[in-house]
């Protein structure tokens, strides 16, 4: 039978949509997840000991992740019985970084025909024809994609980055703002550039109060991290 040919979604699109036995139960998705921020994400294999430290930090920050609406869920083109040997072995066995007994409790995809991988492009030939590589999809409430990221097999993930790039979005989305590099949580944000020549020497002059402007298209303002945590995070 031909092999079905998926086009590699884009930041804007809706999310492909997927029904999927895990190590939590059946899941339809995004429709389950209707409300919540997500992150997708794939792994090589089990029991490999890059994804096994990526797990073992993934479960000791999901609570974080959960205090800013967002869920966690993992994948690879492994098998459910596979998975759940792999996480109890993770748990009863592993210790890294300080962290031990660590539980997976949020889902785990078994994706063995390779479906869900290739509808959001996490097979790359060029890495292998059998491994999805290290795929991170930023899911909106909406159930759209806002943020990719691609490592390949060898290299683990930032998930200081992974949990900035959520608390980012977020404040974009509720302040309407920009992020500047490297931001976090009380660093200024960039104003979008002035529409207009009026504006745009309004700015200038000072008139528009508590922008610092460095020139007509670049200006930022303070929102200082309390405000920014107490409209996200939900304890």
């Amino acid at each position: 039978m031909e092999q079905q040919v998926y086009s590699m979604p884009r930041i804007g699109d809706k999310a492909p949509e997927f029904k999927a036995i895990t190590t939590q139960g059946e899941i339809n998705f995004p429709a389950d997840y209707k409300g919540s921020w997500v992150i997708l994400f794939s792994h090589p294999a089990d029991f490999t000991p890059v994804c096994t430290s990526e797990f073992m930090t993934f479960a000791s920050m999901e609570k974080q992740f959960n205090e800013a609406n967002t869920k966690l869920i993992g994948l690879s083109v492994d098998g459910l019985y596979s998975h759940i040997a792999w996480l109890r072995t993770i748990k009863e066995k592993i210790e890294y970084k300080g962290m031990k007994n660590v539980e997976v409790t949020f889902p785990l995809i078994e994706d063995i025909t390779m479906e869900v991988a290739q509808k959001y492009g996490m097979m790359m030939p060029g890495e292998s024809n059998t491994k999805a590589v290290r795929a991170v999809f930023v899911i909106d409430p909406q159930g759209v994609i806002r943020t990719i990221i691609y490592y390949p097999l060898s290299l683990g993930r930032n998930f200081d980055e992974l949990y900035r790039v959520i608390l980012a979005l977020q404040t974009a989305d509720e302040f309407k703002i920009a992020t500047p590099a490297d931001w976090r949580p009380g660093d200024d944000v960039i104003i979008s550039p002035a529409g207009n020549c009026g504006t745009a020497k309004d700015r200038m002059d000072g008139k528009e109060e508590g922008l610092d402007c460095k020139d007509w298209f670049f200006c930022t303002k303070k929102i200082d991290k309390d405000t920014v945590l107490n409209k996200i995070i939900k304890k």
